[in-house]
């Protein structure tokens, strides 16, 4: 393995307020940790991730984490970030990389271009931080408050992360500190930096913001409002027939009924609209171009990962889905019983708040196939929000 992340997501921050550490509040429609981690799942070049967490956040962790690839089973970690970090480097360590990427949960605007300049630089200097000018002027001031010192700001830096290592030597670094009892380090580059090695620094990103307190929230809604405004709509429709059976499949959810829907997959008649409705909301033709009917390793799959896979090509734009609106179209079976239930999981399938989704039914008052009893139809509308001048 060459490349991996360590994603620090063990803290207890809690000045942003929301009864909950700060990475697992809701920013634009999902959790910070879940936005923070979809830039690394999505590089072609990283490829693992080894999360550190508080294990009484669990399950706020797979929630957080449901449907993502590349992540490794989370480790538990310290007291401090240091003893957090440490401990993701120990767990990476039994299939060491040859370098690591480390960052923090709280930085959910990690952009594809920051992580390439990361890996760029890592690769010719062997450790690397991202650094961003000091606008500010910025003084030193002493112990009454009174100004000490005017610095020259021309150079310093203010640093971030994702920070950039060679894995062995950041692990060896992490060991002789522990060894020291110096646990006071608020970087990995001040350690490195302690245990004698240079480090380099490559250009960071000003929209790389840190989230600590409610105004950190406020200005990242903002940004993340004003970055998405590229708002695109798009439909989808699908229709399967009844056959043998004791169940259909709709939104993920079993639902009992004296037949079942006939389809290559499983027939989730419902997915397979809302797939089709966020694909077109793309530009991306619809769920037989992604998943062809053809070819055998679909028959009979479960119809989630379609969706999923729909939902990641938006979070690899940079978007995110604004809302989902679905209509079921059937006699029976009963479709209020089950609403609740189904639109919850067409919510956690797309990663997204259940206050975005909407799943309604209607019937056709006895008229054609749908009134006849002979299978169920699904209309569905996404609404998905891209970065101005996204493909």
């Amino acid at each position: 393995m060459r490349f991996a992340a360590v994603l620090v997501a063990a803290g207890r921050g809690e000045r942003a307020g929301g009864g909950l550490p700060k990475q697992f509040l809701p920013l634009g429609g999902e959790s910070v940790l879940r936005r923070t981690l979809r830039p690394f799942v999505a590089h072609p070049q990283i490829e693992a991730i080894q999360p550190v967490i508080d294990p009484v956040f669990d399950a706020e962790y797979r929630a957080a984490a449901e449907s993502l690839g590349k992540l490794l089973p989370p480790v538990a970690g310290g007291k401090t970030r240091q003893q957090s970090v440490r401990a993701g480097l120990e767990a990476l360590s039994r299939n060491a990389p040859e370098f690591v990427l480390v960052h923090d949960a709280a930085r959910p605007f990690v952009s594809e271009g920051l992580l390439d300049r990361a890996l760029h630089a890592v690769r010719s200097a062997g450790a690397a931080v991202p650094a961003v000018p000091v606008s500010d002027t910025v003084k030193r001031i002493d112990a009454t408050g009174r100004v000490a010192e005017t610095l020259d700001r021309t150079s310093l830096r203010a640093i971030q992360t994702p920070q950039a290592f060679a894995f062995a030597p950041l692990l060896e670094a992490h060991r002789r500190a522990a060894e020291a009892r110096r646990h006071d380090f608020t970087d990995d580059a001040a350690l490195l930096e302690w245990a004698g090695s240079p480090v380099a620094t490559f250009e960071g990103d000003p929209a790389n913001l840190k989230l600590t307190t409610a105004d950190d929230f406020t200005r990242a809604n903002a940004l993340m409002a004003a970055s998405l405004g590229d708002i695109r709509t798009g439909t989808g429709f699908d229709v399967h027939a009844f056959g043998p059976g004791d169940f259909v499949m709709l939104g993920g959810v079993k639902v009992r009924h004296t037949k079942s829907l006939v389809g290559h997959s499983d027939a989730d008649v419902l997915l397979h609209a809302i797939t089709d409705a966020v694909l077109g909301a793309l530009a991306e033709g619809d769920i037989g171009k992604h998943f062809p009917p053809s070819d055998p390793q679909w028959r009979g799959a479960a119809s989630n990962q379609f969706l999923t896979h729909a939902v990641a090509l938006v979070a690899a734009r940079g978007g995110r889905i604004a809302h989902l609106d679905a209509t079921i179209l059937c006699e029976a079976p009963k479709i209020a019983p089950h609403a609740d239930t189904i639109r919850a999981s067409v919510a956690a399938i797309a990663g997204i708040d259940a206050s975005r989704v909407s799943v309604k039914a209607t019937t056709t008052e006895g008229l054609g196939f749908l009134g006849r009893g002979e299978g169920i139809a699904a209309m569905a509308t996404a609404t998905v929000r891209l970065p101005w001048g996204a493909a």
